[in-house]
């Protein structure tokens, strides 16, 4: 473990997991977010955000400074529903738009407690589908999100395959797959974990699952089918509560015969990987993302071709 991420470890357990723990007031909540965002996350040179328009609206796209090559990664943010938008995330996007060469589509779905499921589910299913509108095919498309944006990505995977529209692949940062919190980490490492009050985590579920069932796979892709799934990044923490949602989704995505690549730390935050640019695990971790779209997604046609 590197100095840093000791260090960051360290600060998020006696100053963000207080604060995650006591907030009950959601609009704060985004507003703390908000300002955590920006004084705490990297920003990323050499990239440009510019808002999404029509069917693609509210959202963002994220690019570098390069005409962006074919295809586009399609990511969802994080925030337990309730938290996070687009703005928050354009640092973690530029970073993946820089390294990949690739648009980054950020979508503004809406949040709980407000908008409960299957609202951010709708939404994710029609940012898809506007993707698809303006040309791109399925296999052009990278799904990708982390937390709940992480869930969500694996359950927007489960519908699109459903529909016989198979991505050029999905990976999700420490995702929240099991809203039935049947995950044995929840227990295990209630004290572990630097973030997130595993004494929330059911208050939480029921604001943002509306009249849904727990299981239901528009909310835990857990219990969704993935047939014919293209490969598959999970990355988690051993320390976190939601290691067993990445883990057992790891195994549930073999058993459909999809190839998942796992990149597990033993002892990091929930998405580290925000800490781009400060942490050296959350640089290696979005190089092995990026890595990963760049297998997924299909090379720029050579000139003259």
């Amino acid at each position: 473990m590197s100095w840093q991420l000791a260090a960051l470890r360290r600060a998020m357990r006696w100053t963000a997991r207080p604060v995650v723990a006591r907030l009950t007031n959601w609009t704060r909540a985004r507003a703390v977010f908000r300002v955590s965002a920006r004084l705490a996350f990297r920003r990323v040179r050499g990239t440009r955000c510019r808002p999404a328009e029509g069917p693609l609206a509210p959202g963002a796209f994220v690019t570098g400074r390069e005409p962006p090559a074919p295809g586009v990664i399609l990511y969802l943010h994080g925030g337990a529903y309730i938290v996070g938008s687009p703005a928050a995330y354009r640092d973690l996007a530029g970073r993946l738009a820089r390294q990949t060469g690739r648009r980054l589509y950020l979508p503004d779905y809406p949040l709980a407690p407000e908008h409960p499921a299957p609202a951010a589910f709708h939404a994710a299913v029609a940012a898809w589908e506007a993707l698809l509108g303006e040309g791109y095919r399925p296999g052009e498309i990278v799904i990708g999100g982390d937390s709940a944006g992480g869930g969500l990505a694996l359950a927007l995977l489960a519908e699109v395959l459903s529909r016989g529209q198979r991505p050029a692949g999905c990976f999700a940062f420490s995702p929240w797959t099991d809203l039935t919190l049947s995950g044995a980490s929840l227990r295990e490492n209630a004290g572990r974990d630097v973030l997130l009050p595993v004494a929330r985590i059911a208050e939480v579920r029921d604001l943002v699952r509306g009249a849904l069932a727990p299981d239901d796979p528009r909310l835990s892709p857990l219990f969704a089918a993935f047939p014919d799934c293209p490969p598959v990044l999970l990355a988690w923490s051993q320390s976190e509560i939601l290691r067993d949602d990445s883990a057992r989704m790891a195994a549930h995505l073999r058993g459909y015969g999809a190839q998942v690549e796992e990149d597990v730390l033993p002892d990091a935050p929930h998405v580290w990987q925000l800490f781009h640019g400060i942490v050296p695990e959350a640089n290696a971790s979005l190089n092995k993302t990026a890595a990963f779209i760049l297998r997924a997604l299909p090379s720029p046609r050579p000139a003259g071709s």
